[in-house]
């Protein structure tokens, strides 16, 4: 069995940006950036029949992405990102695209079999087909697999089931401070300090780790009984997109290459401010950053 492979499952799309269309979408960002790191990545998405389809599939095999990336009789994704002063983006997602309708095929089955880490989120989970689709995959991954589920709770695409039933079937979870509020929020347990409310989702899901990114306030990786704290670096930030998912990306990558996981946590932390101070998601890491 080839043990190198990480999957990012889910949404594949543009991020219209206002100096122009990138290629995007949270698992295809986290499957990119481990690749940086020497395995073999892997975008599971669905894209158009449509030119956007043909240009998705160029943009993610030049980035150095392997695809399983069926065409469907739906619009390649786009989303309309606009930029607030300090380069922080907020996100229109057209609905009804082609990632909302991933198929499970007998290719994309087989990927999962074979699957060291893969990555999703909630947002590709807001229609039936895609979230159907991500379920079994998660359901055929070996048993060791690293399962993250990479929250992202975009405008009201998410709910209280869809995050549970992840929670079910991940062993990692990665949040940020906006997100653990509305998660505590959900779940009936507003008052706690955000530390209290880590360890209690770690225990009750019996994660193996619990990510929690605070934007300039640092980030904290929750295991069971450690916990790791680093401060954000101060840098010069182009635009904030996909550095999160660089910072799982690469913090997986380090953990499946035998990195302690305060080690995985730095070189996560250090490539996430590097990729801040690049436009767009997917800047190629300089070597220093991998070490």
């Amino acid at each position: 069995m080839d043990n190198r492979i990480i999957v990012g499952l889910g949404e594949a799309l543009w991020d219209c940006l206002p100096e122009g269309r990138k290629i995007g979408g949270a698992p295809a960002n986290f499957a990119y950036h481990a690749s940086q790191f020497g395995f073999d990545s892997y975008a599971v998405s669905a894209v158009g029949n449509d030119p956007l389809g043909d240009e998705t599939i160029e943009a993610l095999k030049s980035n150095g992405l392997k695809l399983e990336m069926p065409r469907v009789d739906f619009p390649t994704g786009q989303v309309q990102v606009t930029l607030d002063e300090d380069g922080v983006a907020t996100y229109d997602i057209k609905e009804g695209s082609a990632w909302d309708n991933i198929p499970f095929t007998p290719e994309i089955e087989a990927l999962a079999k074979q699957c060291r880490a893969v990555c999703f989120g909630s947002l590709a989970q807001r229609n039936k087909v895609s979230r159907d689709t991500i379920y079994r995959f998660l359901d055929a991954t070996p048993k060791d697999c690293m399962r993250i589920f990479d929250i992202n709770l975009r405008q009201n695409f998410y709910s209280k089931e869809i995050i549970q039933e992840s929670l079910k079937r991940a062993n990692v979870m990665k949040i940020n401070d906006e997100e653990l509020v509305i998660i505590g929020r959900m779940f009936g347990y507003p008052g706690m300090d955000f530390e209290n409310k880590c360890w209690l989702i770690l225990g009750k899901y019996n994660l193996d780790m619990l990510v929690l990114t605070c934007g300039v306030n640092g980030s904290y990786v929750f295991s069971k009984g450690a916990m790791s704290y680093l401060e954000t670096p101060k840098v010069e930030v182009a635009d904030t997109v996909g550095a999160g998912d660089s910072f799982t990306g690469s913090f997986v990558a380090s953990v499946l290459a035998g990195q302690p996981i305060a080690e995985a946590h730095r070189i996560g932390v250090n490539v996430s401010a590097y990729v801040c101070t690049q436009n767009g998601a997917m800047p190629v890491i300089p070597e220093e950053l991998k070490k």
